[in-house]
């Protein structure tokens, strides 16, 4: 994956990200870390093309993120599960492939059938969201990003709403996709699971990009700000 952000700021009724500029290639699967308010959330929506970007340049595989062409290319895991509260888990995904991709219905059930299964959904097909556990929901939701086969999946703080055991359920999940070829970019305050599953991390404070490099920074920081983050969530 080559990933460039070029003099980046972004501005809601604050300042949020403060003209940061970061350029990588060959890494699979970069996290954001950093306290609440730091700007890795902001900053994983601009890459995905969520929200465009105050000033600056952002571009994934050198595509603009703003291009419909890298839209297509992309899928997203929000914080809560985002499902259709009135539709089955397997509807969730048939309904945004037929609708979304003009995959025919069969092919669909076929689709979300084969990630539900990966995901360890296959006896929870036909069960409406309500009625299956938060972390069943989220993996459910995993599911769905992966059935419009993107090139790079991003994952917004997925297990924050959830329990220690229905999160440890949701990364396990995530940890066992790492075969698929996909490229995932991730937030996350869960530091164990950034060790077992990021090939680079970037650590974000006050808008500012502070330290960034392989996973082993963590173990080393350079600076004082990452040195007390990782005191606090040791």
């Amino acid at each position: 994956m080559k990933l460039e952000i070029n003099k980046v700021t972004h501005i809601y009724d604050k300042t949020v990200l403060k003209d940061i500029s970061l350029s990588l290639d060959g890494y699979h699967s970069i996290a954001f870390i950093g306290v609440s308010g730091s700007g890795k959330s902001t900053l994983i929506r601009l890459l995905s093309g969520l929200e465009k970007a105050t000033s600056g340049e952002v571009s994934i595989n050198q595509y603009d993120v703003s291009s419909d062409i890298y839209k297509r290319k992309i899928g997203f895991v929000f914080q809560s599960h985002n499902l259709f509260p009135h539709l089955t888990l397997k509807k969730n995904i048939t309904l945004v492939l037929e609708k979304t991709r003009k995959v025919n219905e069969e092919k669909a059930s076929q689709i979300a059938d084969k990630y539900l299964d990966l995901l360890h959904l296959s006896d929870q097909h036909y069960k409406l969201p309500r009625n299956v556990s938060g972390g069943q929901a989220q993996r459910a939701s995993i599911a769905r990003a992966l059935a419009m086969n993107p090139d790079i999946v991003f994952l917004d703080e997925p297990t924050s709403s959830l329990d220690p055991i229905l999160t440890d359920e949701v990364l396990t999940a995530i940890e066992e996709l790492k075969g698929l070829g996909k490229d995932f970019i991730f937030v996350t305050h869960v530091i164990s699971f950034v060790k077992d599953f990021a090939d680079y991390v970037v650590f974000l404070d006050d808008g500012h990009i502070i330290e960034h490099g392989e996973p082993d920074i963590l173990e080393n920081p350079k600076t004082k700000q990452l040195e007390a983050f990782m005191k606090k969530v040791r």
